[in-house]
């Protein structure tokens, strides 16, 4: 079996459960191809194929470099060095923990803008083991400046951040899933308040926040969800926490990812923050389901559940 033969499988693989973020995704770059002669896509096998429409109509904007993630970034700091927008694409590790080097200076030290969209996020295909697994992928990002960061909870919510992206002249990390909320929420900028509560403050990123509603149902707590964690709204939480000193973060990735913007927020503000996530204290080694890994760190709505309500009494 060839390296693109595999790849080919992996997404076949795949295409039941994130149809719906993934492809909105390439349907909206595609078409903004057609309108927009900046636009350029820089692949690493994974997912070549679905950009063949693309390719079709403008074949020196669509790029794929093999099995060379370092060599995907690096061609993408080139091409916006050149003054195009470019999309770079593959599997969270692949585009954002194999190539640190090149985000790190071929985009981030040149000073040039680019869109890195990644899929897979912390577990949601574990069938393929660790090797496709990134929890820490934000936290990484994180410690770039100048970076925007998007984890939409759903697919509308893609179309509606990428094309705001790709008209634009910055760094972005549009993280897709193959999770998803019941609905989409406004991805301007701040916090959208889905329930409100007077023993604190529980904030939902990306799609945690069915999980968190489900989990907060019987309790008195204020809800915020946001797509968009960088930059973070840090007047937005102070305006909901008011004498509500209890946070609860819940991040779809590394815990504690964004504890230090809630820091931030309340610098001037008395207050206690529980920030759920990915575990950082053991290696998951099982295979399992993306559910099951949902419930081994705390992030199923029973877990949820008992973390919100013992730390807001």
């Amino acid at each position: 079996m060839t390296a693109a033969d595999f790849h080919g499988k992996t997404e076949l693989a795949l295409m039941s459960s994130d149809v719906t973020m993934r492809e909105t995704f390439i349907e909206t770059v595609t078409a903004a191809m057609d309108t927009d002669p900046r636009i350029a896509v820089v692949t690493a096998d994974i997912s070549a194929g679905n950009f063949t429409e693309a390719r079709s109509r403008h074949p020196e904007r669509v790029v794929n470099v093999g099995i060379r993630e370092q060599a995907m970034i690096g061609v993408t700091g080139g091409l916006a060095l050149t003054g195009l927008r470019p999309v770079a694409h593959s599997y969270t590790p692949f585009l954002i923990e194999r190539p640190f080097e090149q985000i790190k200076l071929d985009l981030g030290h040149q000073d040039v803008g680019a869109i890195l969209v990644s899929i897979g996020a912390s577990y949601d295909d574990p069938v393929w083991g660790r090797t496709h697994q990134a929890p820490g992928d934000v936290a990484l990002i994180d410690t770039l400046p100048g970076w925007t960061i998007h984890v939409p909870g759903h697919q509308d919510e893609v179309r509606s951040l990428l094309t705001t992206a790709l008209a634009g002249d910055d760094r972005v990390y549009l993280r897709l899933s193959t999770r998803r909320n019941a609905r989409a929420y406004p991805t301007g900028a701040g916090f959208t308040p889905v329930r409100l509560g007077n023993k604190g403050v529980v904030v939902a990123v990306g799609p945690t926040l069915d999980a968190v509603l489900a989990a907060t149902s019987t309790v008195d707590v204020t809800v915020l969800y946001t797509a968009t964690v960088r930059p973070f709204d840090h007047a937005g939480l102070r305006d909901a926490v008011g004498s509500n000193a209890n946070v609860v973060l819940v991040e779809p990735y590394l815990q504690g990812t964004s504890a230090h913007e809630v820091t931030t927020a309340l610098a001037d503000t008395p207050h206690r923050l529980l920030a759920l996530g990915v575990g950082r204290d053991s290696e998951v080694r099982a295979y399992g389901t993306a559910e099951q890994h949902d419930a081994v760190h705390g992030l199923d709505p029973a877990g949820l559940h008992h973390s919100i309500t013992r730390f807001v009494g």
